[in-house]
């Protein structure tokens, strides 16, 4: 007979190969068919809610990885939440409003000037749910478990009547209020912009000196004497109305050539220099208290410039002399307010300079730098002009330069609850943790939010005006609005006359005639998502608020976390989460940003056609997330690399399951031999491991810690020797079916602690894992931590085994490389070892053929005794020589026994019994 057809070869139909990207699709296909999300909502209904709470992404636009990165994580949160005792729903959500909506369409070719705003929105809603749908189609095919079919929209009636809900409330307790302003505005967007939407690019701009000559200098200066300030922005001249100065600091006035200058003490030295000044005399020192009230003339108009003090003038650049535009900056304004100047704004929503700005109306403020500057010269104003290339805000969405401008704007005033926001902050747990400074020092200096824009494509401003220009929000316009908009979507707010969007009847002392008008600016998408507390956590009966987690990227200090928690506090008093995780960017593999012009960009429809959606996962499983994070081909073929190694595990341990039945093959703990005991023990380590590890969202930990028990405990050790068990010995053999046990113990426990980063493929491997009554391993909880007898002791014993047998394997490859030997079980090793080791050899009854792969083992002595030819190494001295005897045909164990059985004279006596009670014919 073929003594081949007695080995117990392992058995499976579980591929070798992965091919992802075809198997896959026919996964979720089947998902979707058992409708899994619901029958994992079904499962753990009862169990305390885990509320991770969406941040919206952006409805335009394809996927990139940093969108992967994202929802994967939250993705790996929510599966191993809803497999450790809790009921983990998780809702996506997207973001819908706002001006790229609008600018798609524009390059689509919609002309929106020939069109309502009501019609021109409802194209904005078509498109945005267009791409809405793409991008849900690419997240489920990420393997991203969730309600997919109800997910929340800003852009729903429900969602837009309960963020019309917290606006009211906050007009309520005072939040809310309209002023003139200046604000950061974008030209090229036509509409003010939130600090969330802005960031800095490198600009080149215009350096000017100027002088402005005192007309009365009340005692303190002499008339003639020039204030000189310096400005990045000689567009801002036309509107300047003062001059600020620091009312500690020191002020000198210098004679320079018979002409008087006065500049800031501290900064003589560096003016000097970049006006070329030649030993500037100081005839004069003032401090800064005393120059207030001075007048200075217009270097061009005819009009006065106060001098006024300010604490926002720093020594950090310039002259210490600031020219100040209360229509063109903060401070300036607060400064100008205080003083009771006018907020003069002489340019118009398009950046251009209007008639406010005689001579230089119709220019655009950029191009209008140019001839101010000339203005300057001509009047001999201008000290200096220069180029210098600086930091400077840019819209985000446009990404050209944008500025400060005073228009009437609504505002959320922070300073009303500051220190509320401030108390919120501390009561959250914050991963990192630097993320909770990050947050409460921009809160602490933050400015009130400007909430209104300009633009059509948002959730409506719910305010109407009275005949008297007095704005109008009351509790009873606020809840009609409310359901107008559930009802009907906010578009009615642009369908409808004033008087249908108002109560029946209603009545206001400042409309003595019943005539109103309605506000036409719309809300900042900052306070659209971060309205998504009450519009989705409270208005949605499977949810709950607070969140137990938010988790977006680092930009979202600013944004989402940010808005949210204005919001939230403003309204409930309490922060909208008990927990926030941050995550990095998504870079090259050299570390850099990925952009078309570069080339270096990554899709991941790109990588899941190539690779499978199981890679990105995993790659996402394998990086340091709480950083930015790198991503080339090299890297992703290192993770499919681990991917393959797991996968051959897996099927590993299935092929040697195949003839297995857990309900009654399965050998008791305290029966097992001590080797099998130590694998158990080190398969509850890792399962300790890994449920701390999901804990604190320590993912890459779970990465290398399965990476290593597969790669070393298993593959390297323990499967290594198993297979002259599994394969040779009779099929009910008690070793044999302790070493089964343990790698079903050890294949339902990987398939579980993995199936949240590699939910295709532990699908897939539980499908074939005998004795399984679940339909989907999403329907389990994960393996149990069991405080195991004597694991301390196995560890230690069992640990300083393998330390030996390193020795032993390192001795085997030497021999086999001087041609010693050819495979190790042709060898016979001979020990010589110092009594620890021998004892601990003594006390081990397993085999130590088996255990070291050879055919002879035998302890000779101790080190000392060992002969010159043995190797020696740390904890043994190793003689391998050639085993003697002949090469069993069934085992291929070297053993000279080989033939004492007649019936069966190429096996060895172990293989001859196994042939001989296991089948009978032969």
């Amino acid at each position: 007979m073929d003594y081949k057809d007695t080995l117990l070869m392992p058995k499976t139909e579980f591929p070798m190969r992965g091919n992802l990207p075809k198997r896959e699709p026919e996964i979720q296909a089947k998902w979707e068919e058992m409708n899994i999300y619901q029958k994992v909502q079904d499962k753990t209904k009862g169990r305390p809610l885990f509320v991770l709470h969406d941040g919206p992404p952006y409805a335009n636009g394809d996927l990139h990885m940093g969108h992967a990165l994202n929802k994967t994580l939250k993705d790996f949160i929510v599966r191993y939440k809803s497999m450790t005792g809790y009921q983990a729903p998780y809702v996506p959500g997207w973001d819908t409003h706002g001006l790229p909506i609008e600018q798609a369409l524009t390059n689509k070719g919609v002309k929106r000037k020939e069109m309502t705003i009501a019609e021109f929105r409802q194209l904005c809603a078509e498109y945005a749910y267009q791409q809405v749908d793409n991008q849900r189609t690419a997240f489920k095919r990420l393997g991203v478990r969730g309600d997919w079919e109800n997910p929340y929209l800003t852009l729903k009636p429900e969602y837009e009547a309960q963020q019309i809900k917290v606006f009211g409330e906050m007009a309520k307790k005072g939040y809310i209020y309209k002023g003139l302003k200046p604000v950061y505005w974008s030209p090229s967007s036509e509409s003010a912009l939130a600090e969330a939407e802005i960031e800095y690019q490198d600009k080149r701009s215009a350096s000017i000196y100027v002088a402005f000559e005192v007309k009365d200098g009340k005692g303190v200066l002499d008339n003639e004497t020039k204030i000189i300030i310096w400005t990045t922005t000689p567009w801002t001249i036309p509107a300047n109305l003062g001059i600020s100065v620091h009312p500690e600091l020191n002020y000198v006035v210098v004679n320079v050539e018979n002409e008087k200058y006065l500049v800031a003490e501290a900064l003589l030295e560096e003016v000097s220099e970049v006006l070329e000044w030649n030993s500037p005399q100081i005839v004069k020192t003032v401090v800064g208290k005393d120059l207030e009230y001075i007048l200075a003339k217009h270097p061009f108009y005819d009009r006065d410039s106060l001098v006024m003090l300010g604490e926002h003038v720093t020594t950090d650049s310039g002259t210490g002399c600031v020219h100040t535009a209360p229509g063109h900056g903060e401070d300036d304004f607060l400064v100008g307010k205080k003083y009771g100047l006018d907020v003069l704004c002489p340019v118009d929503d398009k950046g251009v300079m209007t008639a406010e700005a005689p001579g230089f109306e119709g220019l655009f403020y950029d191009k209008a730098n140019k001839p101010i500057s000339e203005k300057l010269e001509e009047v001999g104003a201008l000290l200096k002009l220069s180029f210098i290339t600086h930091s400077y805000p840019h819209d985000w969405r446009t990404k050209k330069p944008v500025i400060f401008r005073a228009t009437a704007q609504w505002f959320a005033s922070i300073d009303k609850f500051r220190p509320a926001l401030l108390e919120a902050i501390k009561e959250v747990k914050w991963v990192p943790s630097w993320g909770e400074t990050r947050l409460f020092n921009m809160v602490r200096d933050r400015g009130d939010w400007c909430i209104s824009r300009q633009r059509a494509w948002g959730v409506p401003i719910p305010v109407f005006y009275a005949e008297n220009g007095e704005p109008i929000i009351t509790d009873e316009t606020i809840e009609h609005v409310s359901e107008l908009f559930r009802e009907h979507g906010s578009n009615v707010w642009f369908e409808r006359e004033v008087k249908d969007l108002l109560p029946a009847d209603f009545t206001h002392p400042g409309s003595p005639n019943g005539k109103f008008t309605k506000e036409n600016d719309i809300m900042d998408v900052w306070f659209d998502s971060g309205s998504s507390h009450q519009a989705v956590l409270f208005e949605r009966d499977d949810l709950q608020r607070p969140a137990d987690l938010y988790l977006e990227g680092s930009d979202q200090y600013r944004g989402w976390f940010n808005s949210s928690l204005t919001t939230a506090v403003a309204v409930t008093g309490k922060a909208p989460y008990k927990g926030v995780l941050s995550h990095g960017f998504a870079l090259d593999g050299e570390g850099r940003k990925m952009s078309k012009s570069l080339g270096n960009v990554i899709l991941p429809g790109k990588v899941i056609n190539q690779l499978g959606a199981d890679i990105i996962r995993l790659w996402v499983a394998s990086v340091d997330y709480q950083a930015d994070v790198r991503v080339s081909d090299a890297i992703l073929k290192q993770v499919s690399e681990v991917y393959r190694k797991i996968r051959n595990t897996f099927r590993f341990l299935l092929g040697n399951l195949a003839d297995f039945n857990p309900s009654s093959d399965k050998i008791a703990y305290e029966d097992l031999r001590e080797v099998d005991q130590y694998m158990l023990v080190k398969l509850n380590d890792l399962i300790k491991h890994a449920h701390d590890a999901y804990e604190n969202y320590e993912f890459s930990s779970i990465y290398h810690a399965v990476n290593n028990f597969c790669t070393l405990d298993l593959s390297s050790f323990y499967l290594d020797f198993a297979k002259d068990v599994l394969y040779i010995e009779a099929k009910d053999n008690f070793e044999r079916r302790a070493m089964q046990t343990v790698l079903y113990d050890c294949l339902t426990a990987l398939t579980k602690l993995l199936s949240p980063i590699l939910p295709h493929t532990s699908d897939e491997v539980w499908a074939y894992i005998p004795g399984t009554a679940e339909e989907s391993v999403q329907l389990t909880d994960m393996p149990e931590f069991s405080d195991l007898p004597n694991a301390i002791e196995l560890k230690s014993k069992w640990g300083e085994f393998l330390k030996l047998r390193n020795d032993v394997l390192k001795a085997l490859e030497e021999a086999r490389n001087e041609k010693v030997i050819g495979k190790s079980l042709t060898a016979k090793i001979t020990l010589f070892v110092n009594e620890k080791t021998k004892q601990l050899l003594d006390s081990i009854s397993e085999n130590m053929n088996q255990l070291f792969i050879v055919s002879g083992f035998e302890i000779a002595g101790s080190v000392e005794d060992a002969p010159e030819q043995a190797l020696k190494l740390e904890h043994a001295a190793i003689l391998v020589e050639k085993a003697d005897g002949e090469t069993c045909e069934r085992c291929w164990v070297v053993t000279p026994d080989v033939g004492k059985v007649k019936e069966h004279p190429t096996l060895c006596p172990r293989c001859a019994a196994v042939v001989k009670e296991s089948y009978h014919n032969a």
